[in-house]
Parts: structure tokens; C-alpha cells; sequence
């Protein structure tokens, strides 16, 4: 890589580096979940010893706000001062109704692997025409419909530096994967769900929410895309969106990590996430490893879906 910033030959160099389709087969849509085994599965539920669950989800944003500029709809259809059903029938309920945008840096949210598109191509090679007007007819959010469930590893990259955040706009540097793994006393292995905290819901907490676009949000730099390749993952997390933001300024490599990712790898990328608690439990544990169990909604052609991903100690 040039220097400190990569060009854009750079970054398509990455991207055929990374790419694995064809590795799964031609009709492959379930990329890097084919590194988590049902030997991978029940080695991550041994990991559970107390029970003590923990959400990973923030709480659906529905008021707007400089991160939330398209927030989620909550109302009421029938509240308990009209809970009567129609018909005066002697049974009372109430209900109500929720609709999202859930992509964007605001909702906790997994990425299908039809969301991202380079040349015109997703992962394994299937077209952009495959996701017509009636939803994603290859690489939805379906080739998850039976949930992901693997190890969980958290690398909590303030901590590892000694700082409560990283600023908006900060990159996290391959050394600095290897330091926060060394911190945490494990290695990121095959078919793990890889978490990475810059501390967003510290800085939040302390100075008010701040508009992750302009003024941006931390994230990878570009030279961690071969790591997280080389270790062979499954998922990608963070309480950011894993680009760094401001996007880059790079030709057509305007978010690099989600590009590679996504289709160039076949990783599914969860967004927005909520760390904070989880990295608190890490600390008092002394572990960095769990039960990771993320259930997306089974809508049929979604490019993704809200989500609330559990980690169990």
C-alpha cells in the first residue's frame, strides 16, 4: 500500500486479494457463514457458563436526531384507554406498529450480503439485477434465516490504548487488532463473529449524540481488510458502521471495508451495535469469548434487518 493513504489501485488489489467466490461453489449466497460448522456452534455454547445474557442492540432510535435523520415509526394502534375490540366483544388487547429504515448509523442492523454492490456485482459474482423492485432474488437476509450462532470476541480497542474513545474520523491501524487480541488473551478465529468497540456510546454518553456523517465516526483502515481475511471470520461488528466516516474520498471506494467485506469476502457486517455493556461484562469476566447468537427477521428479498444480537457468558 502507498504510504499512509491507499489509492484506489491499492484498494481493488485488496479486493481480489480477499475475494472468495467461487470457493463455496458457483451458487454460493451464505459467503463466510459457511466458516461456522455445527462443531463451531457447539464449541461456542460450551463457552456458556453462568447464563448471563447480554444485548448487543440498541434501542430502536424513533426520535430524530443530527445520527437519526430517518427515525424508526412506533404507535400505538389500540392503547388501554380504547382496548375493546371492535364489536363489543368482552376481550380487551392492545397493539401497536413498527416500521424502519434500518439502514444508515443509527439502528443496530445486520447487512445482507446483496446490499453492497462493486462493478456492478455482489458477492459470488450475481448482478445487481438480481435485487429487483420485489426484493433480493440472490445474497438476501434469508441465507440466515436459521439465525447465526458462533463464537463471539470482542475487541475493545479504547481500552487497549488506554482512552475511553476513539474520535470520529480515527482509523484503526492492523497493529491495533493485533494489540487489542493480545489485551484480550485470545486469537480471532475461523468462523468467528468478530465485535470491535471504538468506544461510540462512551462518547455519546459524555457529549450528546453528533452527526457520524459530517462529522464522522471511527473505523478500520483499509490495511486491516487482509487481517480480517486472513482470519477467516464470519461476521463483522461494531458499534460504528467498520468504514471509518467521513466516507473515503478514494474513486469508487467511498466505504472499502463494507465493499471487501461484503463482496469481495462474503462476511456479514452488523452495524450500530451496542458495546458498552458487553465490554463492561468482558472486564468482570476476564473474557473476551461467548455465545453469539444474532436472529434476523425472515423476510424474504431483504437486503438486511434490524436486530437485537444476544452475547451469552
Amino acid at each position: 500500500m502507498s504510504g499512509n493513504e491507499p489509492s484506489a489501485e491499492d484498494l481493488a488489489r485488496i479486493f481480489e486479494q480477499v475475494k472468495i467466490w467461487g470457493r463455496f461453489g458457483p451458487d454460493d449466497e451464505r459467503g463466510a457463514l459457511n466458516f461456522v460448522s455445527d462443531a463451531k456452534r457447539a464449541a461456542a455454547a460450551a463457552l456458556v457458563r453462568e447464563g448471563h445474557a447480554v444485548s448487543c442492540s440498541r434501542e430502536l432510535p424513533v426520535e430524530p436526531s443530527s445520527e437519526n435523520p430517518r427515525p424508526a415509526q412506533h404507535h400505538m394502534l389500540r392503547a388501554g384507554d380504547a382496548a375493546t375490540m371492535p364489536g363489543g366483544a368482552a376481550f380487551a388487547s392492545t397493539g401497536d406498529y413498527i416500521g424502519v429504515a434500518f439502514h444508515g448509523m443509527a439502528t443496530s442492523h445486520l447487512d445482507a450480503l446483496c446490499h453492497v454492490l462493486v462493478g456492478g456485482r455482489m458477492y459470488n459474482g450475481f448482478g445487481a439485477g438480481e435485487v429487483k423492485s420485489t426484493g433480493a432474488q440472490r445474497c438476501s437476509v434469508m441465507v440466515a434465516r436459521d439465525g447465526i450462532v458462533s463464537r463471539g470476541v470482542l475487541l475493545d480497542v479504547p481500552r487497549a490504548r488506554g482512552v475511553r474513545w476513539l474520535e470520529p474520523g480515527e482509523r484503526i491501524r492492523r497493529s491495533e487488532l493485533d494489540a487489542a487480541e493480545r489485551a484480550a488473551n485470545l486469537r480471532v478465529e475461523e468462523g468467528d463473529v468478530l465485535l470491535i468497540s471504538t468506544g461510540r456510546d462512551a462518547r455519546r454518553a459524555a457529549l450528546g449524540p453528533w452527526d457520524p456523517v459530517g462529522v464522522g465516526l471511527a473505523g478500520l483502515h483499509p490495511e486491516c481488510i487482509p487481517w480480517l481475511h486472513e482470519r477467516r471470520i464470519a461476521v463483522l461488528g461494531a458499534d460504528g458502521v467498520s468504514d471509518p466516516f467521513p466516507a473515503s474520498e478514494v474513486p469508487g471506494w467511498p466505504i472499502p471495508v463494507h465493499q471487501c467485506c461484503l463482496v469481495a469476502m462474503g462476511v456479514h457486517l452488523l452495524d450500530n451495535l451496542a458495546l458498552a455493556e458487553l465490554a463492561d461484562a468482558c472486564v468482570a469476566r476476564r473474557r473476551s469469548e461467548f455465545l453469539f447468537v444474532v436472529a434476523p427477521l425472515r423476510v424474504a428479498g431483504a437486503t438486511g434487518s434490524p436486530v437485537n444480537p444476544l452475547a451469552i457468558f
